[in-house]
Parts: C-alpha cells; structure tokens; sequence
C-alpha cells in the first residue's frame, strides 16, 4: 500500500507502529521469485539501536541457501529472459522498479531508520539517491552502443559488450538501501543475475526491495536476497565457482579476505569499495570560515559518522586553526543525537553494541595517546546506543585516533604551516578514498588537488556529487567504482568478434 507521506514526530513513530505491530516485516530469504526460510531453519535478531527492541527475527542463510541460489541465478541466465531480453524491455521493468520505490520511499526510508539507527530525514535521503541510482541505469541500457574496430575491406571487427553471468553484491549496513541499488542497479541493467547479500546488521529493507522487485517484473531467479552473516552465506558466495562477479562495499579487510577467496575458486572479479580515513583540508585563505566549519562539521557527524568518506581527519593552517576550530565545536553543539524518528534530530544512534563500544575504545585511546579532548567523549547515558560529536584538537600522525577508520562521530584536527606539508600529511594513510580542500586560490587548488592520492576530492564542499560521477578510491580504499557508466563497464564483458569477409 502507498503510505500519506509523515511530516513530525508522532507521524514517523506512528508509522513505524502500523509496520511493526503486530510484526509484519518481511524476514525471509528470497530466493527464485519466493520468500522461504533458510534452509538449516536458523534466524538472528535484527534490532533497533535506538530502543534495544528486536524488530524481527531475520533467515540466517549459509552455505546451502547460497548453492540453492547461486544454481537458480545461472539458470535464469542461461534461460536468458533477462541476459537477452532487449535493452528497452529490461529499461521498463526497471524503470517500474524505480516508480514502486518512488511510492513506498517513506516505509523504505522508515526500515532503514529502524534497521540501523539514522536519522529519518538522512534516511529519506537516502532512498531518493537510491531511486535515482535505479533510473539513472535503467535509462542508460540502451544508450551504450558497442564498437566497429577499423580494418580493411577484406574484414570486420566487432567489439560486443555481454553481461557477467552471476554477480554477488555484498552490501553495508551504514546506507543500506543506498549501497544496495549502487550495486544492483547497474549490475541487473546490464544483464546479469544478482545475489543480493545485506548486512545482518540492516536487511530489512533489501528484503522489502524483493518483494518490489517481484511486483516491478523482474524475473525468478534474476533478483534473489540472502540475509546472513560474512563468514556464512557471504563466504560461500565468494569461493562459488559459479559467481562470476563480486561487488563489495565494507571494511578492507573483509576486501582482502574476499580477493583471496576469489583466487582460491574461479578468479572471479572482485570490485571493492572498503575503508577510508579521508583528510578536510582547511587554507587559512578561506572565505567564510563559519561556513567552512559548518560543512567540515557535518562532514564527519553526518550518519554520526558512520560514513566511508567521512572526513575524519581535519587539517587546518596553524594561521587559522584555534579560531576555526572554536566554529567547528560551536556547530558540533547543534548537532547533537536524538530520536532518528525525529526529522529535527542530525544525528542518530550507533547501529549495534560492538561499533558503540568499538568508538568509545578508540576515544579512550586517543586520550590515553595525548590528544586534546574538545568535545563529547562519553556516551550518552540512558535508552539506546548513542555517542555525541567528540572532538580532538593536537591530534598527531603517530596518534591512532589519526591513522585508523573509527567509523563513529569523533573528529581528529591536525595544524599544519605550508601547503607541501598538508599534501603530505594528507596522503600518510593506507587509505585514498575521498579527501576535501578549501581555498579560493585556483592555482593552488589545481595543484593540490592533482597531488592528493585519492579516488575523488571535494573542493569547496564535502561529498559532492551526483549519479554522472564515479565513486571508489585507490590504495586500500578499493579498486572499484560505483555510480557513472563506469560501473556499467565493470559489470559487462567485451567480446571481440573478426568476420572475414568475402571479397
């Protein structure tokens, strides 16, 4: 049903009442176009960080449930009502798609919230870049156009792009719905078969998107979900030989341990998008440095930090540091946790208890490291897994706290004096994600920008962008890229073909 779009408060909590009681979330595999349970009949509880309330009891799907759909997603391909339907048909069906999220965008946003702690006014954002993702590849199908390499009269050369077979898509739990159609969208417009494996932590509303996706047409077979746990059905995913394709987006080293896997079956491919530790660099050239803050803020509190590119690392000009750094601890103050079924509230709760006590150990370390403890700290006491903005100043490359991913809501701030060293502290990481600049000089942000070792870099702004432009990054950041043709590329296979010709 099409659900009156909730506006306060009381709408949301009202809302995610008429979802959950009684229970009536779906908490199935979905596996050739029907929802069954796993097939050792084993479940896990997903809560609601927020409240500590179980939401659902979700099909814990292992290795048997990945060979059952893995043999179901080769066979739709082989059968190729999807791998050959003409580009404009699977276009319509996915366009469908697109306009049965459009209609169900506020539920879709609600389980996220629920699932995984953020904010429901991130979460509505968050469904509508999905949506886009979904027409965006939709639309290009049949905009792609192969090749005619030059040859003699005697000769012609053709260079046909052909879908992958079977691809496992392995999706985070931070922007679940998000992540999901970066990865599924241009992998099923390209014709593959997809295996879509959530993260424990949020599946909810992949397995919401599966009873969409039936609704929308796609075929059985084509579309299947595995809820379940990395080292269980995501393993046996990743050592099938018959997967052709795996597309990841979590920790680097889940990313290692998935490549490995990969050598020891079939060399499948392996896309990887994995951790980040992304510099903000802050000139003292700036203008409006309030609104400079604002925005350096909100680029590591957003989704209370638990973000690929969040920007962790603050590096800002000695001329300018105490001052700015005065305007970012004033902007953290107004963005502060609350209800995620709030629209009011910036930040939400943490997703589970580990990551909770995994960012209070990393606080406690970077205060036994030497580094100055500005803001928050502590947890904030009482219902529900929530951490305010903490903030250290006199952070060191030494120091952990400015070398690893946290994944939470904790800012570290580096001083630097020139512009060579900020590029070079910048790329002290293992990681190249994302990283930001701020400056009015055009020269030097042409030059900065060229230097920085990283898969994309923000000037002026932070996590910019739209569907045009890929994602990904470099050194232990990944290899892969969403968003963009590119990634259609990467989910399609070129065939040469040489026809002699009689002359």
């Amino acid at each position: 049903m099409s659900i009156e779009a909730p506006k306060t408060r009381d709408d949301w909590h009202a809302l995610a009442q008429s979802l959950t009681q009684p229970l009536t979330l779906e908490s199935r595999a979905f596996i050739d176009d029907a929802f069954v349970d796993a097939a050792s009949g084993a479940t896990f509880d997903t809560l609601n960080p927020a409240t500590g309330e179980t939401l659902a009891r979700i099909a814990s799907c292992d290795a048997a449930d990945a060979e059952l759909a893995v043999g179901h997603a080769r066979a739709a391909f082989a059968r190729g009502d999807w791998s050959r339907l003409a580009p404009g048909k699977r276009k319509r069906v996915m366009l469908r798609l697109a306009e049965l999220m459009e209609a169900h965008k506020h539920e879709l946003a609600l389980l996220d919230t629920l699932d995984m702690g953020k904010p429901v006014s991130s979460s509505l954002g968050d469904t509508a870049g999905a949506i886009a993702c979904l027409r965006y590849n939709a639309e290009s199908i049949d905009k792609l156009y192969g090749e005619v390499a030059p040859t003699g009269e005697e000769s012609l050369a053709l260079v046909l792009r052909e879908p992958l077979g079977v691809v496992a898509s392995i999706v985070p739990w931070n922007f679940p719905l998000m992540m999901t159609a970066w990865k599924i969208a241009p992998a099923l417009a390209a014709g593959n078969s997809v295996i879509l494996k959530p993260s424990e932590k949020s599946p909810l509303s992949a397995l919401r998107l599966a009873q969409l996706a039936r609704e929308a047409g796609i075929p059985r077979g084509v579309f299947q979900v595995l809820p379940g746990f990395g080292h269980t059905v995501g393993k046996a995913l990743a050592l099938s030989m018959e997967v052709d394709c795996l597309a990841f987006t979590g920790s680097t080293g889940t990313g290692k341990q998935l490549m490995q896997y990969a050598g020891q079956s079939n060399l499948k491919r392996v896309y990887l998008e994995c951790g980040g530790k992304s510099p903000n660099i802050i000139f003292a050239d700036c203008r409006d440095l309030d609104r400079v803050a604002r925005h350096a803020a909100a680029a590591i509190f957003h989704n209370q930090g638990e973000v690929c590119i969040a920007g962790s690392r603050l590096l800002v000009e000695n001329a300018i540091r105490e001052a700015f750094v005065e305007r970012v601890l004033s902007c953290a103050e107004t963005m502060q946790p609350g209800d995620p079924l709030d629209p009011a509230s910036f930040m939400g709760a943490i997703v589970d208890e580990a990551q909770h006590r995994r960012i209070l150990d990393y606080i406690r370390q970077g205060v036994e490291e030497g580094a100055r403890l500005c803001a928050g700290g502590q947890a904030i006491e009482g219902q529900g897994l929530f951490i305010p903005p903490t903030v250290f100043d006199g952070v060191t490359p030494a120091m952990t706290i400015g070398r690893e991913e946290i994944f939470g809501p904790v800012l570290s701030v580096f001083g630097f004096d020139s512009e060579e060293e900020a590029v070079a502290m910048a790329n002290d990481s293992v990681y190249g994600l994302a990283a930001g600049l701020w400056s009015q000089d055009i020269d030097r942000i042409m030059r900065v920008t060229r230097r920085l070792q990283s898969g994309q870099v923000f000037v002026n702004n932070w996590a910019g962008g739209d569907q045009t432009v890929p994602f990904g990054g470099v050194k232990q950041s990944g290899n892969g890229r969403d968003k963009s043709h590119h990634s259609l590329e990467e989910y399609s296979e070129l065939k040469s073909v040489w026809i002699a010709l009689s002359t």
